[in-house]
């Protein structure tokens, strides 16, 4: 516990320092490094690292996409930069047919757009806002991380229940509604405290969406450590790596993420009101 309890607070140092660097290139190539480590992670964990071309292009691409946020003109391509990506790997794919099977390339094609996509949506959320996009990023990556916890102490304390023990043995049913009580109230706090005291001008918040928004996130935060725990069970490893040590590696702490992310992205550019200016 106190190996991880340490762990984690060098992580939050690092992510401040980051967040401070937020409308730099710095948070963009924070995120695309990120992301090369969660592929990383991932091609480790299903033996396709030995593909050294593809994985090369997998990395190079999620570094590009993640950077290209920054620049307009390149923002307008990613498109562009997907197709190129598959095709590159289709390439790739014809060159190495005798040793590079169809399933591994389409595992890599799809952890590849899921990540550096999921991931990307953090960059656009930061941008969705000039007065509130620090704000959006941190509920985000809380709204994730949060249940987790919540589910966590109360699972430990009142636990019964199985939620699915052949994909994740210590989550419970009572963890699943403590943590997804804990996100609602937890949105609702953050919401109050962020408008009365830090927001740099006059909003008021619907309290309803927050609460909407935090049992959603808690849910899809779990589908995410859910599908993260199946993939390690059918590879056969424990943890995704060791970059945080009583953590795991980047997939152990991102997967809530990557479904939470485009969910409050698509939630916060189409709903105007969720911080009502006055």
């Amino acid at each position: 516990m106190k190996i991880r309890i340490i762990s984690a607070a060098v992580a939050a140092v690092i992510g401040a320092v980051v967040l401070v660097f937020r409308d730099t290139l710095l948070f963009n190539a924070a995120v695309g490094l990120i992301c090369v480590l969660m592929l990383f992670e991932l091609f480790k964990a299903d033996e396709c690292l030995k593909f050294k071309i593809p994985s090369a292009i997998c990395f190079i691409f999620a570094m590009l996409m993640s950077l290209s946020q920054n620049f307009e003109a390149l923002q307008k391509s990613s498109y562009l930069l997907v197709a190129l990506c598959i095709f590159a790997l289709m390439i790739a794919f014809l060159t190495q047919h005798e040793s590079l099977a169809f399933d591994k390339l389409c595992f890599m094609i799809t952890t590849t757009v899921l990540i550096t996509l999921s991931m990307g949506a953090i960059l656009t959320i930061n941008d969705i806002s000039e007065n509130h996009g620090l704000f959006y990023v941190l509920i985000t990556l809380l709204g994730a991380w949060l249940a987790d916890t919540g589910a966590y102490f109360t699972g430990t304390l009142i636990g019964k229940h199985k939620l699915c023990p052949q994909i994740s043995p210590k989550k419970t049913v009572e963890g699943l509604v403590g943590g997804t009580v804990t996100n609602a109230v937890l949105f609702v706090v953050f919401a109050f405290l962020y408008s009365e005291f830090l927001s740099p001008v006059k909003v008021v918040p619907d309290y309803a969406a927050f609460v909407f928004l935090g049992v959603a996130c808690s849910v899809l935060g779990l589908v995410g450590d859910l599908t993260a725990s199946l993939i390690k069970r059918q590879c056969r490893i424990k943890d995704y790596g060791n970059i945080m040590p009583g953590h795991g590696g980047m997939m152990d702490r991102f997967d809530s993420v990557l479904f939470v992310a485009p969910f409050m992205l698509i939630v916060i550019s189409q709903y105007k009101n969720l911080l009502y200016v006055v």
